[in-house]
């Protein structure tokens, strides 16, 4: 049997589509599996923030494509990249075990402590007014590229410190460079962050990648997404949630800010109830809306 994998071509994405290649192979070593990298409209345009240009799809916009013309049989992606809304005809198949949600501090090499003549690098809005809290003596400027860009900005002098995944970090092997680890309490991840997420097409069979499937990082996951989904939140917003399935129980903390608002509402709930606990609190926070 072939399978076509389609993926970004930056060496953290190609780095995750190994992790399921791998996955896949434990128990389906007959399947003969070819890895099909391409450059995204994500990937292309750096010089605007993605809300200037069009939000997260615009990360999967040539991998959709691709799985639409029959160019490849199933997409990886980082959940956290996805939209919040998904084309039914390419349903996510599956969400692998979540590697640690937070984020964390980098610093330029042989630094101690933040510059704060530079900025602190980030192009996220979730971030930067979370980190306006923490850091209300610094300022913030974007920072695009793949993560290898990035750190070789920070290292050039470009900027004081990057805010970046723990989960992008580890997977290549440059926790070395991590200086802090925000708790969740003083910055609240991206929804999905941390879980790898597998995407095919409807009506076809995937028995050996929904064996992939993590139901606690489902579970949050999809927890996550509804609270986003029903504030109607996109890149250009800062809306986030952090969920945490534990025994029977699943909590979630929600994010929600615009000019007006700055707004962290918690709820708890049986884990049956994954999909309905992030509606209700985006329900409760839409009520606190100012």
């Amino acid at each position: 049997m072939k399978l076509r994998i389609g993926s970004r071509d930056s060496k953290l994405a190609v780095k995750q589509s190994n992790m399921v290649i791998e996955q896949i192979l434990k128990n389906h070593k007959d399947i003969d599996i070819e890895l099909i990298t391409m450059k995204t409209t994500g990937d292309i345009i750096l010089d605007k923030t993605l809300d200037k240009i069009g939000g997260k799809g615009l990360f999967l916009k040539e991998l959709d494509k691709a799985l639409i013309d029959n160019k490849t049989d199933i997409s990886v992606h980082s959940l956290k990249d996805m939209p919040m809304d998904i084309d039914e005809d390419m349903p996510i198949l599956a969400y692998l075990e979540r590697e640690n949600p937070l984020d964390v501090l980098i610093l330029p090499k042989g630094k101690t402590e933040i510059d704060k003549t530079k900025p602190i690098g980030s192009s996220s809005k979730r971030r930067v007014l979370q980190l306006e809290k923490l850091y209300p003596e610094c300022y913030f400027k974007p920072v695009r590229g793949n993560l290898q860009t990035r750190l070789q900005k920070l290292d050039n002098g470009e900027y004081s410190a990057l805010v970046l995944a723990y989960a992008g970090i580890k997977r290549l092997g440059l926790e070395d460079r991590i200086f802090k680890i925000f708790s969740s309490e003083e910055i609240i991840p991206a929804c999905g962050q941390g879980i790898i997420a597998v995407q095919g097409k409807k009506g076809q069979e995937y028995p050996f990648i929904k064996e992939l499937n993590n139901k606690k990082a489902e579970y949050e996951a999809r927890c996550e997404r509804a609270f986003v989904r029903e504030l109607d939140g996109g890149c250009s917003l800062p809306i986030c949630a952090y969920a945490i399935l534990e025994g029977d129980e699943i909590s979630l903390t929600g994010f929600y800010a615009d000019d007006n608002n700055y707004i962290i509402e918690k709820m708890t709930s049986k884990k049956e109830d994954f999909e309905k606990i992030g509606i209700e609190l985006a329900k409760k926070v839409k009520e606190l809306i100012k």
